[in-house]
């Protein structure tokens, strides 16, 4: 018989945490991120151990929600409560076949597991998914979509500080030529070198994308999800010539396959609520080592534990397919955990300690929205 102690679920806590951002994101089709909610989910243990989950839907992005996770939930009490939650796999499939969907919940509660494992092994999450493979990696800067000069001048600030990666969000005032200067102006403020890419959050026509490429392809610029669907994007990188980024539109295996068919994933961003959590991210990202395409590991939104769940499947991923990361922790108030890793000169290194090695602040967390116990 094994000595290996039994493990078993007793209790759920989740908070609801508001992360406001240092300033207000504007995206195509109107879209804002200012104040968004946080859910924090800490799984606990008959052994003292505890794991933490964090996820971060934006109101009106993609079909999630905040106030989603707490009835979610509940709904899986009765799978989780008593469950062993060593392992994840086992008790996550048994997850996802009571409550059919619903990544975004998935994702908080497949987060959580990963810590919890790897804190009853005294372990980092990074060894139990194959070993690190790199000290640290690149991060990207975002900057809102505000006048050209603006997000010139923010660019330029960025590259000092040691950023070598530039995301321009387009779209917000549905006026093509106003993008092209975006896109012109941060790459003359950057330099040659940096990566600078446009990104119309699924906001832009195939016409107006097109305009904006065609306008610019003398430049070293990356296009990032243009269009709502892939067929539009794919005409869009073969209209302009541009490499093409995917974001919204990957969001499973399925499309991962689609999107190489067509020809359009260069790169794509694998966010954690999107595919539900770490194990469907890992397989994801397997599959993107298999077609070639570079990486963007991250979430959507969300602040210290999001972002340390990115980067252990970053830290296990071979660098050379590996294109940025993201601090969303870095882009909003409250920190949840304080002493998490922070942007240095352009990069950022997993958490250490066994499990994400975070530990959220119980004075930011405040009085939990839901508590079930076995």
């Amino acid at each position: 018989m094994s000595n290996y102690p039994a493990y078993k679920i007793t209790g759920l806590t989740l908070w609801k945490v508001p992360l406001t951002s240092h300033e207000t994101y504007y995206m195509a089709e109107g879209k804002t991120c200012a104040t968004v909610d946080s859910m924090v989910l800490r799984i606990d243990t008959d052994q003292d151990v505890s794991g933490w989950g964090e996820v971060c839907p934006i109101p009106h992005y993609l079909p999630s929600y905040a106030r989603g996770v707490a009835p979610a939930i509940e709904e899986l009490a009765p799978v989780l409560l008593g469950g062993d939650p060593i392992g994840v796999d086992a008790i996550a499939r048994k997850c996802r076949s009571w409550l059919l969907g619903h990544p975004y919940v998935q994702s908080v509660i497949d987060i959580a597991l990963w810590d919890l494992t790897g804190k009853a092994c005294g372990l980092p999450v990074y060894t139990l998914l194959g070993g690190r493979q790199s000290a640290d990696f690149p991060l990207y800067h975002s900057i809102t979509c505000i006048a050209p000069e603006d997000m010139a001048a923010i660019a330029t600030d960025a590259v000092a500080g040691g950023m070598r990666q530039i995301q321009v969000k387009l779209g917000a005032d549905a006026n093509w030529e106003a993008d092209v200067a975006r896109l012109r102006l941060v790459r003359e403020a950057v330099g040659p070198g940096p990566v600078v890419y446009g990104d119309w959050n699924c906001g832009a026509s195939r016409l107006d994308a097109t305009r904006v490429g065609r306008a610019v392809r003398d430049l070293d610029i990356m296009l990032e999800q243009p269009c709502a669907t892939l067929e539009e994007c794919a005409a869009v990188r073969s209209a302009t010539g541009l490499p093409m980024k995917l974001d919204e539109t990957a969001h499973d295996t399925a499309s991962l396959m689609k999107a190489y068919e067509l020809g359009c994933m260069d790169a794509v961003a694998l966010k954690l609520s999107k595919f539900g959590g770490i194990s469907d991210l890992r397989r994801a990202r397997d599959l993107c080592l298999h077609f070639g395409a570079k990486m963007c590991i991250e979430d959507t939104w969300g602040s210290d534990i999001a972002t340390a769940a990115a980067l252990h499947v970053a830290a296990s991923t071979p660098p050379q397919a590996i294109l940025n990361v993201c601090d969303l922790s870095g882009y909003v108030y409250p920190r949840l955990d304080p002493d998490a890793p922070v942007r240095t000169n352009g990069r950022i290194r997993p958490p250490e300690g066994p499990g994400l090695g975070v530990a959220p602040d119980p004075n930011v967390l405040g009085e939990p929205v839901l508590s079930l116990a076995a």
